[in-house]
């Protein structure tokens, strides 16, 4: 592939990401969301876990977390973050890079109504990062807040989502011999326009 075309055609990032991802989710046995998330702590130490994405909106990258997590506190200190996102089934990955805003109003409402009861419950008992003394504890956790909040809590203020509006998106596919293919989308700032390069493998 010589040219900005086939699998990595379109004029806008997120509409690529948005088509591979549909793609993917008829190919992963398991999570195809699934994104290794990377932050940096305030002495600069890298940290990095996986995450679930759970939208691909017309200018950002969308997933939900605890704000007590230690991955909360990091991306509120940085306001940015990087993330891959990775199919072995279709030999392919997508880069970002970006700056954090809060997703905390009636959106991240509508996604904690969207989740299982029990994934509900969860939120309000893991004290998320935090040391835990056993399972046991955790579950005793669950019973309380169950038994507190019943069959349809609210979403806890301490719980809701992060929006990573890139300033690189970088499209991956594997190619012969290690020579992949690269395309990276790259602007100065969120307002600016994107420029289009290849990179060398």
């Amino acid at each position: 592939m010589n040219e900005h075309n086939g699998i990595f055609a379109g004029a806008d990032p997120f509409e690529i990401a948005d088509r591979w991802l549909a793609e993917a989710e008829k190919t992963e046995p398991n999570d195809p969301n699934a994104i290794a998330l990377a932050t940096v702590d305030p002495e600069g130490l890298p940290n990095a876990r996986m995450v679930l994405l759970k939208e691909i909106e017309k200018d950002a990258f969308v997933f939900y977390t605890n704000y007590h997590s230690a991955k909360a506190q990091e991306l509120d200190s940085a306001h940015k973050a990087a993330f891959v996102m990775h199919w072995k089934s279709l030999r392919r990955q997508i880069r970002v890079r970006g700056t954090i805003t809060k997703e905390d109003g009636p959106q991240a409402d509508a996604y904690y109504a969207s989740r299982s009861l029990k994934s509900r419950l969860g939120a309000w008992a893991s004290h998320q990062s935090q040391p835990l003394e056993s399972r046991a504890s955790l579950m005793a956790e669950v019973a309380k807040v169950t038994a507190k909040l019943g069959t349809n809590p609210p979403r806890p203020e301490f719980w809701g989502g992060y929006r990573v509006t890139p300033v690189e998106v970088e499209f991956w596919a594997d190619g012969a011999f290690r020579l992949h293919d690269r395309f990276q989308w790259k602007r100065q700032n969120v307002d600016s326009d994107w420029q289009v390069l290849r990179l060398n493998p």
